[in-house]
């Protein structure tokens, strides 16, 4: 049985492959990710190889097996579940969930997992937007446009926020960023790398490219 190290390891490598153009994760980015060192990155590396969760050659990407992709993925479902129901059931706030949820993905066998997700419904998205497998391991990643891509005078509706910083989820939903919520672009402004954006029922607010990438959006062209 995989260790909780392990299955963070996997997940992480994952979620890298996804966000990279080439599919592949680095041992810097798997380090930053994780908070630990490039060494000790390595070291879990070599293990990972060893048990073909992973492939890895010296000075190339590390791309998941078969095997370690469905482990991956199955953290990946408990995760999302486990924040739809604390959000939906428990109460909790949105910013709050992500290491409640990282904390007790670990400890959930495989029949309470799919009882939690008989009983939420079957959802498709955490709260946060982001998509949840089904329990064949099937994982859809659908058509969205990062915010910052989209020009004055476009409309759209938050799909999803891909930053879990709690600060930076406070922000979105102070501003009405949440997923379903109807935006329009009110300006663009290159020179300044920021974009104006006015969400339903709030007032206009100003964000960075940076931090504009982070909200993705689902337009009549998606």
């Amino acid at each position: 049985m995989p260790t909780s190290t392990v299955e963070d390891y996997v997940k992480a490598i994952y979620l890298l492959q996804q966000d990279s153009p080439n599919g592949e994760a680095t041992v810097v980015r798997l380090a930053a990710t994780l908070g630990i060192t490039k060494g000790s990155v390595t070291a879990m590396v070599r293990k990972l190889r060893d048990a073909r969760l992973a492939d890895a050659e010296r000075y190339a990407g590390i791309r998941l097996t078969p095997k370690g992709r469905s482990l991956a993925v199955d953290m990946i479902r408990r995760h999302r579940l486990i924040e739809v129901f604390l959000v939906e059931t428990l109460g909790f706030d949105w910013a709050e969930v992500h290491e409640e949820a990282h904390r007790l993905e670990h400890a959930m066998s495989g029949e309470v997992l799919d009882r939690l997700d008989e009983f939420l419904g079957r959802p498709r998205i955490d709260p946060h937007g982001d998509p949840i497998p089904d329990s064949d391991g099937k994982l859809v990643h659908p058509d969205q446009t990062p915010l910052a891509e989209l020009a004055k005078g476009d409309k759209g509706t938050v799909a999803r926020i891909v930053d879990q910083d709690p600060s930076f989820l406070e922000f979105a939903a102070s501003h009405g960023l949440r997923p379903g919520t109807r935006i329009s672009v009110i300006d663009v402004i290159p020179e300044a790398e920021s974009i104006s954006v006015k969400a339903a029922r709030k007032q206009p607010v100003s964000l960075s490219f940076t931090a504009a990438r982070k909200v993705h959006i689902e337009t009549p062209g998606d």
